[in-house]
């Protein structure tokens, strides 16, 4: 007898899903509705065992390792939303797909998405089981689109959340590329001269018995302390980033980094306002497209990257499952306060003046009352997904400004600090060599 996968609302209004057995589909009806259930769904289940046989028949699964890049998952969902909008079943749509994909990681999940459905499955339970390429946010959009009936709408506002997300990504990666190149290539020539340069130097003035100032001293010094202890160069930074990622596994670690990260002089405003929109545009995305509320919140804090934005967000899910409105909570665990692991990243990174800075900046709050304000409006108007997507809009450009003035505040920096160095090495090298000179004229 053949088992059937149903979805039926009850007399409350309220989604039921379950399994029932019938000889034909006609009885499956008939039963549901003696059961006091309103069918909405039904199809037919079919075995795992046979899933399974035609997986193995015809998998086409290839070795991959990671998780599904931002941007090819990108172009999938705005590829499967024009799909979709054209008026094509969804395995049909996912099969086309599939077909696309070069072998990877996504298209792997395609195959297990598409047999599940196949088992009788929903496009959203299907992507729940492969999270290496659908997230949680991604999922709940797509099952808020399948209760809606609305799944090619949901799909384009995420193709257009991606898009948005991915472009920013772009830009803030596309201004540091230059001072990162220009750094590191400084740090390889200057290697280069104390290893090769300075030492030539340093035999001829010792052959001559020149007598050497003390700028040539430093040189020649820190010319020996390179190039005995030259794996120091890589390994110093590698083990201070191994020493912050053991930091960032434990709670109180986690929590004192990333409040030290957000109220860091000239780059902690931009990593502020980069998870500001980030994750008012993962709220109101979710919001518009008819999550609830309190799973709305729940994704946006899990997907927010930050134990700062992770705590306020759930504290303001707490408040708002007893009642209160999302604004106040809101402004109120915004506010950093102390945090004894903080203090030390500041104290370690920033020597001297770091305690300082950190004793006036701990009350700073995360959230400009503008947020909270237009937050507290969305609410009171009933269009907070509108009030969100402005905050995200606003802050979008700001973060776009803000990179572009600190590119061109570091490119004359690095000429400057660049050009005393060279400086300094060229003094140091022609003050004893012009005085050799002099000696041998004379």
């Amino acid at each position: 007898m053949p088992t059937y996968q149903f979805e039926a609302m009850d007399q409350d209004g309220q989604q039921i899903r379950d399994v029932i057995e019938a000889p034909n589909e006609e009885e499956a009806h008939a039963t549901i509705r003696q059961m006091g259930y309103y069918v909405t769904k039904i199809s037919v289940k079919k075995s795992r065992a046979a899933g399974a046989g035609r997986r193995g028949k015809r998998s086409g699964k290839t070795l991959a390792f990671g998780r599904v890049g931002i941007k090819q998952l990108t172009t999938f969902t705005r590829q499967l939303s024009i799909l979709q909008d054209a008026g094509l079943p969804i395995l049909r749509s996912l099969r086309i797909l599939q077909g696309q994909c070069k072998p990877g990681q996504l298209r792997n999940a395609l195959i297990d998405v598409c047999d599940e459905i196949e088992a009788g499955a929903t496009l959203s339970e299907a992507m729940a089981k492969a999270p290496k390429a659908f997230d949680r946010l991604y999922v709940n959009m797509v099952r808020a689109g399948e209760a809606g009936g609305a799944l090619e709408v949901i799909l384009q506002r995420l193709a257009e959340f991606q898009e948005r997300a991915l472009d920013l990504r772009r830009k803030v990666k596309g201004a540091l590329i230059y001072p990162v190149m220009v750094v590191l290539f400084a740090v390889l020539i200057l290697t280069f001269i104390m290893i090769k340069i300075v030492p030539e130097f340093r035999k001829i003035f010792e052959e001559f018995g020149v007598d050497l100032p003390v700028m040539t001293q430093l040189l020649i010094k820190a010319s020996y302390a390179v190039a005995n202890y030259w794996y120091l160069i890589p390994l110093v930074p590698t083990s201070i980033w191994l020493f912050i990622k053991l930091c960032r596994k434990f709670a109180p670690g986690r929590m004192g980094w990333d409040m030290f990260m957000l109220k860091l002089p000239i780059f902690g405003q931009l990593v502020e306002k980069n998870i500001v929109a980030r994750t008012m545009r993962t709220l109101g995305t979710l919001v518009a497209s008819g999550v609830p509320i309190l799973e709305s919140l729940q994704i946006t804090r899990d997907t927010s990257n930050n134990a700062v934005f992770e705590r306020m967000y759930g504290k303001v899910h707490e408040a708002i499952r007893e009642g209160q409105t999302i604004a106040e909570p809101m402004k109120e665990y915004s506010q950093l306060r102390f945090h004894v692991v903080a203090l030390f990243f500041w104290t370690v990174f920033i020597p001297g003046i770091g305690a300082l800075l950190y004793i006036l900046k701990m009350n700073a709050r995360v959230l400009d009352d503008i947020v909270i304000n237009m937050v507290d409006v969305g609410e009171e108007t009933g269009e907070l997904d509108t009030m969100l997507y402005k905050v995200a809009d606003n802050y979008d450009a700001e973060v776009a400004v803000l990179t572009a003035a600190l590119t061109k505040l570091m490119e004359p920096l690095m000429i400057i600090v660049l050009g005393l160095i060279i400086g300094f090495i060229v003094i140091a090298l022609f003050i004893p060599l012009v005085s050799l000179i002099q000696n041998l004229t004379g």
